[in-house]
Formats: structure tokens, sequence, C-alpha cells
């Protein structure tokens, strides 16, 4: 089983934030430490491209982030300051989510399952971040699957307390 993780993930933010950040590196670390996955299990996504992205977002929307235009009330709805660390992170959280999925579907290593230690990103909509999502990376690789001709369809199997609102609006009208 393949694990991507990037110290992208861990967004510096200012104090008293209250998204807990560290909580990446610390699944890490006791992944890590379990004795159930060898070194080369674990590793480092590449950012997602434009082109991925923006199966899944607006083109305004890819821009605003990407070049720091974001209104105060976009920053405000997503929850983080801007910065390119954050434009970072999530590019990288987008792209370790379609690592997974093509290392899940190729069989690497053997196996069929593979995570994104970052991933869930399911409030960020097709024009707008939300709740501490900025791009949706379940929606951004579902549809990067069926584009690369993978899977027909995908089932997105969401068990966070709060319904994944940016995936369902995302893939309303796909199959």
């Amino acid at each position: 089983m393949k694990l991507y993780y990037a110290d992208h993930f861990v967004l510096p933010l200012p104090d008293g934030h209250r998204f807990p950040m560290e909580k990446y590196a610390l699944l890490r670390a006791r992944l890590r430490a379990s004795g159930l996955f060898a070194d080369d299990d674990f590793r480092v996504p590449d950012a997602a491209s434009d082109t991925e992205i923006l199966r899944a977002h607006d083109a305004g929307y890819l821009r605003r982030v990407a070049g720091g235009t974001l209104d105060a009330a976009e920053v405000r709805r997503i929850g983080f300051p801007w910065t390119e660390a954050m434009v970072e992170r999530s590019r990288r959280s987008a792209g370790a989510t379609l690592a997974a999925c093509r290392s899940a579907l190729a069989r690497e290593g053997g196996s069929a399952c593979a995570a994104n230690l970052a991933g869930g990103t399911h409030h960020a909509h097709r024009d707008f971040g939300s709740g501490f999502c900025v791009f949706n990376d379940a929606a951004v690789a579902a549809l990067a699957m069926r584009a690369e001709g993978r899977v027909e369809r995908v089932a997105i199997v969401d068990c966070d307390v709060h319904q994944g609102d940016g995936t369902a609006t995302i893939l309303a009208d796909t199959p």
C-alpha cells in the first residue's frame, strides 16, 4: 500500500489558528512507527496540474487562488490566509489523491489500496473554497480517472461528520 505525504501538507498558520494542521505530520509519524509500512511505501506526491484542477474547478477561481487575488470574503470562507505555501499545499493535496488513485488502479506494490494522508477537501466547490478546503481532491481525482479512461464510474465514500457539499455540487451531473 502506497501512502502519499508531503511536508507541504503542514501549512504554517498564525498563532492561535483553530485548524489542527500538525495532524498530517502526526499521522505520518504514527504510520511510520507502526512498523506496518516500509520506507518506500511513503511517497511524495507531485502537485496537481492546472489541467487536472480545471476538470473540477472554474478557471477564474484557479486564477484567483494561484495569483493571490482572492478577495477578503473568499479568504475568510476558505479559512486559511492566502500564501504561496497555501497554494502549493492545496495543489499537493489534490496531487496526492490523484497519485493514490493511479497507484491503487495499477495495483502498485501488489495492492489495490493507496491513501493520501491529507485528503478530504470536500468543502471546495467549483468556483470557491470553503471550510479549510481550496481544491476538491476527491472531485479532481474522480474526474481525472474518468478523463484518463481508467474508470467509467466512481463512488466516493465520505465518512466525515459534515456533508462533502463541494464534492456533491461539483459531481452532481456526473454519472
